[in-house]
């Protein structure tokens, strides 16, 4: 019964605490000034990625109001409620603003924590981390190398071979069948 109710209270917390609006950090894309950072980096198959630099009304005609919530200001969706989540299909998870390939059906597992879950990126440039303190305590933010984008954030609880559970939502995600 302790053991349950334990359970119950760290759900709720956990939950909850995912599910508030992250207050958006002063820092902009991706942790500095656009000015401030190249135009372009080189991803690890050593392709130059050009960095999509667009204005807060850019974005907000593009992307739907629940994917400028995640994707812009941080936000997160409610655990359980993502339409990538179940997804099995065979073929790689992209931006959904810019398209960049992020994850691959390969490295996604079942976590049980409510959102998609991957053991590793589809290339370790395509995502950029970041310390986010915005519930309280230190987590380690995901962002999209290309955009921007506020993706989720990785854990150390994750399965071999690396240990890492990167959590993103579905919302931040388009996926491309192989």
């Amino acid at each position: 019964m302790r053991t349950e109710l334990f359970a119950f209270i760290f759900l709720t917390f956990f939950t909850v605490s995912c599910n508030q609006a992250q207050e958006p950090t002063q820092e902009t894309f991706p942790v500095a000034a656009p000015e401030q950072l190249e135009p372009f980096f080189i991803n690890a198959a050593g392709d130059t990625i050009r960095r999509v630099f667009k204005t807060d009304q850019d974005w907000k005609s593009q992307l739907n109001e629940m994917e400028y919530f995640v994707l812009r200001e941080a936000g997160t969706e409610r655990a359980f409620t993502g339409d990538l989540l179940d997804n099995k299909q065979k073929g790689v998870y992209t931006c959904a603003a810019c398209g960049l390939p992020l994850f691959s059906s390969n490295a996604k597992f079942n976590s049980g924590s409510g959102w998609p879950s991957y053991y590793q990126p589809y290339d370790p440039t395509h995502i950029i981390e970041k310390t986010d303190a915005s519930n309280g305590w230190n987590r380690v933010e995901l962002l999209c190398a290309r955009c921007g984008g506020h993706l989720g954030h990785v854990f150390d609880d994750g399965p071999k071979p690396t240990g890492l559970r990167y959590c993103i939502n579905s919302v931040s995600l388009d996926f491309e069948k192989q």
